[in-house]
């Protein structure tokens, strides 16, 4: 299991959540494992259950995301929602959409809230790494009164930007070698 702590972009500061990591697992029964933990997030906006399935826009509220740099500028997109709802999409360079990415399988979402923090996890088909070589990590958090925070791995922009290249920093090993 890998750890990663996701850090606030300076420009977008948090108001009560005073940090959010990540655990990123290869499971025994054939799932990758993300567990994003928020700590402070007694005024986390948290999106209505919508049901599981396909959803649009998610990033607009609380979200969690999952970028796998597959090369030669290719990447995909996971969107995760509270709601139930995820998003996935396929690159073919920075900004570079080529349109909806199906997953192999429905990615699962389960959340837990306590009285400082709140838990997302996900599964996906650890299949999803296949031909990947970096991953990314991020998080946008909506906190009350419609204060948003932006949460990566590391930021290089004056704005946040979860799609730039230099925020792949999880070295994906190939397959072989995990």
């Amino acid at each position: 299991m890998q750890t990663h702590q996701l850090v606030a972009h300076p420009n977008f500061a948090p108001g009560e959540v005073k940090g959010v990591t990540v655990h990123l697992a290869e499971l025994a029964d054939r799932r990758l494992m993300l567990r994003f933990r928020v700590d402070g997030g007694t005024n986390l906006v948290l999106p209505a259950y919508r049901g599981r399935g396909r959803g649009e826009e998610l990033w607009k509220t609380t979200c969690f995301e999952l970028f796998l740099y597959q090369g030669e500028g290719r990447y995909r997109e996971f969107n995760f929602s509270p709601s139930g709802q995820w998003a996935a999409y396929e690159f073919a360079g920075y900004r570079n959409l080529i349109g909806d990415f199906e997953p192999r399988q429905t990615p699962e979402i389960k959340h837990e809230t306590g009285e400082s923090m709140f838990m997302m996890t996900v599964f996906l088909d650890r299949r999803e790494l296949e031909g990947v070589e970096r991953a990314a990590l991020a998080a946008v958090l909506e906190e009350s009164g419609g204060r948003p925070s932006y949460w990566a791995l590391a930021h290089e922009q004056l704005k946040p930007d979860f799609h730039d290249p230099t925020g792949f920093r999880i070295t994906i090993p190939p397959a072989s070698a995990r």
